[in-house]
């Protein structure tokens, strides 16, 4: 029993478990609608964007979350305007703006010295970063998103499923739209110290299709997808403290283990394999 709970002896593994499960739960309530919106590349475009702001922010001695802020909204920014654009598809505009600001920022590192291990902890996460002030922050940013999708639920919804409809029927898409790249920037910024650049994308994803895999009912879905976040960031949180392994890395494979074991589950089964088909709006 005493070599389970001695990880909780230290300060600093406390904190990287409370901003590990908020950050599973914030990806995954965020990670439902990327994922039915078919927005899972600007998870991962997103993230390695800011990693260009996060770069910049070290090098000038700016804070990281104002730094990294500042260009992941202006980033998101940018992503929503160029793709509302016809003549330039979603993934194209992703494309071009997240990976331009990403070599941005391995220009920077190329060309500074004394950065190896920052650079390795922006990439794949590090627990031994984590203090107080991240758990406030990552608490503060999974209050507010909450609070948005709570008050906006059915815009959202709307939004959604069938977006062109929504904006017949008056709904802002446009600036739903620019909300929600603000909201899917913000989420990448509150958990890189925690997951990495490299791994947020995955983190977004699969709890939302694990969770659909098990429902068909949106509600549901969303509901099981932030449950299955919060713990799998616990628990792989905790396991990389034994494993010694990056924090981020425990967490996406042990959300990869639970989306193994559910579709092994539902392998064969027809009606798992209707909800995969479509998802129930109520």
């Amino acid at each position: 029993m005493d070599l389970l709970l001695d990880p909780f002896r230290y300060e600093f593994f406390v904190n990287g478990l409370l901003v590990a499960a908020l950050a599973g739960g914030l990806c995954a309530l965020v990670g439902t609608y990327v994922v039915l919106r078919n927005m899972s590349y600007i998870g991962h475009g997103l993230s390695h964007a800011i990693f260009g702001g996060a770069v910049a922010s070290f090098l000038v001695g700016v804070n990281f979350y104002l730094g990294a802020g500042a260009w992941g909204v202006a980033s998101a920014l940018m992503v929503n305007r160029v793709s509302r654009r016809r003549s330039i598809g979603a993934d194209a505009a992703i494309g071009v703006i997240t990976t331009a600001s990403f070599a941005v920022g391995i220009a920077l590192i190329s060309s500074s010295g004394g950065f190896t291990r920052n650079f390795e902890a922006a990439l794949f996460g590090n627990v031994l970063g984590v203090s107080r002030v991240d758990v406030i922050v990552v608490a503060a940013v999974t209050a507010v998103v909450a609070l948005v999708i709570l008050l906006l639920y059915r815009q959202f919804l709307f939004l959604t499923f069938d977006p062109e409809v929504a904006d017949v029927f008056g709904v802002p898409t446009a600036r739903l739209d620019a909300l929600f790249a603000l909201i899917l920037a913000s989420t990448v910024i509150a958990t890189m110290q925690i997951l990495g650049v490299t791994l947020i994308a995955a983190a977004l994803v699969i709890p939302p299709v694990i969770a659909r895999l098990l429902s068909d009912r949106f509600r549901t879905m969303l509901t099981l997808s932030v449950l299955i976040g919060t713990v799998s960031g616990f628990a792989g949180m905790y396991f990389s403290f034994y494993l010694d392994v990056a924090s981020g890395a425990s967490i996406v494979l042990t959300q990869a283990l639970l989306f193994t074991i559910a579709y092994a589950a539902s392998a064969g089964n027809r009606f798992s394999r209707r909800r995969l088909a479509g998802v129930e709006t109520h």
